[in-house]
């Protein structure tokens, strides 16, 4: 590690957009072939090409007479499109994990696990040996319940789910409002952003996909709540921050520092206090307060060296693009000689 790039720093100044007419672009997948896969609420999936040609793929708005949101997706089977996407929903219907066939048609996936019903499902994703892992971010159907302030007790019904085709089964639990969860280059490790924990939390991993050791990795002050995470070729771990537009690289040793930042600082006051009196809404998650960000939540590597930083938004009518020093470490999706074919 003694050649790590150790002050990675973006200004506002550097940052392009992608795409137009996005709606909460929240997930994004980067492919070899320069194709960007993003969530799309009202719909299910945005495709831009390599050329820029976008394609919607889906057409479910409503379920139950509640907006229907895609939040977290990935490949059916783990390497494109040809299958469709599996799509974590946080709104009606149940919540659940959906299959997005290409031609948009819509079923459910995985509903219910050990008994509990995934009303919340954040994110969900494929591992190099085809099992696929999905975080719940709350038991709660009222989203709002889980956020909670810096300091206080905390509602910690989230968990995780692993699927090695062999059944569904529940992982971890007790998570303080659950969101994206990588491993690390050596599949050692599962970090798990932990948005209203402040924390990022790490789990060691077993050869069956059991999850034990949970430690923290990562703690956040005010203004802080990661979203989104993505590992670099370096091993550090970058993090969105959703509210106050931060994107903060995490070297290995724990050390951090804010690549780039777009916030408000009275907003963030604002829902800070907000949340210390129990008075959050969701909608000030949705509300952009930054001169250029806009509420970013996720953060991909894509183009052919895997330099180019795609920020997933919750307001976003594009994605904020900048060229990053450092590579990403590619997701199995990205090396398809890398995945084994999918258990499911």
């Amino acid at each position: 590690m003694s050649s790590l790039i150790t002050d990675v720093r973006v200004g506002l100044s550097d940052i392009e957009q992608v795409g137009s007419g996005l709606k909460r672009p929240e997930c994004i997948l980067c492919t070899r072939s320069g194709d960007l896969y993003i969530a799309h609420l009202g719909a299910g999936v945005m495709h831009i090409a390599a050329d820029g040609t976008q394609t919607v793929i889906g057409d479910t708005a409503e379920m139950d007479g509640e907006p229907w949101i895609p939040n977290g997706i990935a490949f059916r089977n783990g390497r494109d499109a040809a299958d469709g996407f599996l799509v974590a929903n946080m709104g009606g219907g149940g919540g659940g994990v959906w299959h997005l066939a290409p031609d948009g048609a819509l079923s459910p996936w995985l509903m219910e696990v050990d008994g509990e019903k995934l009303s919340k499902a954040n994110f969900v994703f494929l591992d190099e040996r085809g099992r696929v892992w999905v975080t719940v971010t709350t038991r709660s159907d009222h989203v709002p319940d889980a956020m909670t302030a810096l300091g206080a007790p905390e509602r910690a019904d989230g968990f995780i789910v692993m699927d090695d085709g062999n059944g569904a089964r529940i992982v971890a639990d007790g998570l303080s409002f659950t969101n994206e969860a990588r491993f690390d280059a050596a599949g050692e490790h599962l970090y798990v952003a932990e948005t209203f924990g402040r924390r990022i939390s790490r789990y060691r991993v077993a050869a069956d996909g059991a999850l034990s050791d949970r430690e923290t990795f990562a703690s956040f002050g005010h203004g802080t709540f990661a979203d989104g995470i993505a590992f670099d070729a370096e091993g550090c771990l970058w993090v969105a921050s959703v509210i106050s537009n931060r994107l903060i690289r995490i070297a290995p040793d724990g050390t951090q520092h804010i690549v780039i930042e777009d916030s408000d600082a009275a907003h963030l006051d604002a829902v800070e206090t907000s949340l210390a009196s129990g008075n959050v809404q969701r909608e000030m998650f949705y509300k952009p307060q930054g001169k250029l960000l806009k509420n970013i939540a996720s953060i991909s590597f894509g183009g052919p060296d895997l330099r180019t930083v795609y920020l997933g938004s919750l307001a976003g009518e594009s994605l904020a693009v900048f060229r990053s020093p450092v590579a990403g470490a590619p997701l199995p999706h990205w090396d398809t000689n890398k995945l084994q074919s999918p258990l499911l």
